[in-house]
């Protein structure tokens, strides 16, 4: 069964909102957000690399993981639950490329 989250999330992926990560334990389609992103409708700027997903996602991403987003490397710092729990926001670290 497919949750109105989880509906709300394909919705946002097909409209062209959302961006591929990657990691070990799977993919999925993220919302991501970069410093000096502007949120809040502009009255604000985001002021870390971040991605909000649904749990069922990604549900094993942990805290040191390294996950790829939109074909950049960045390490997990920090996963908190949103709102009733089936959503999580992960607060991520840009690793610099490999020479």
């Amino acid at each position: 069964m497919i949750t109105r989250l989880e509906a709300l999330y394909d919705a946002a992926d097909r409209a062209g909102l959302l961006v591929r990560a990657e990691t070990d334990g799977g993919s999925a389609s993220v919302e991501f957000r970069a410093p000096d992103e502007p949120v809040l409708e502009g009255l604000a700027l985001s002021a870390d690399y971040a991605i909000r997903y649904p749990v069922s996602a990604l549900p094993t991403l942990a805290i040191d993981d390294e996950i790829v987003v939109a074909g950049v490397c960045y390490q997990v710092r920090d996963i908190r639950a949103v709102g009733d729990g089936s959503e999580r926001r992960a607060d991520l670290t840009r690793l610099e490329p490999h020479r």
